[in-house]
């Protein structure tokens, strides 16, 4: 081996050392909040409350746009007078729409 060689092995082994002691410190660092977190049980139950109401609330209105996206869709083919599908979801939009009445929105 030439002394570039060695040079350039040495260097790759600081820095192959060095990533491993930064991962190391890393999973260190995670499960010292994670037992920090455990230790402190109020805050792990305000933080899941938090999360499932985040959750709930981006689970809704995604459930709504693309409920919606799916109504408008119908409601454009319905127009297009196509014979049995067209008959299909015209009889798709009036029970939504029904529905929608009976719950006190009209549109």
């Amino acid at each position: 081996m030439s002394g570039d060689e060695k040079e350039l092995e040495e260097r790759l082994r600081r820095i192959d050392e060095r990533l491993k002691r930064i991962a190391r410190q890393m999973e260190m660092g995670e499960i010292a909040e994670y037992i920090q977190l455990l230790n402190r049980p109020r805050r792990l139950i305000l933080i899941n409350i938090v999360a499932g109401i985040a959750r709930g609330v981006g689970i809704a209105i995604g459930v709504t746009l693309f409920t919606a996206t799916i109504i408008y869709g119908l409601q454009k083919l319905g127009a297009l007078n196509l014979p049995i599908i067209g008959d299909f979801i015209a009889e798709i939009v009036k029970i939504v729409q029904a529905q929608l009445e009976l719950d006190g929105i009209q549109y």
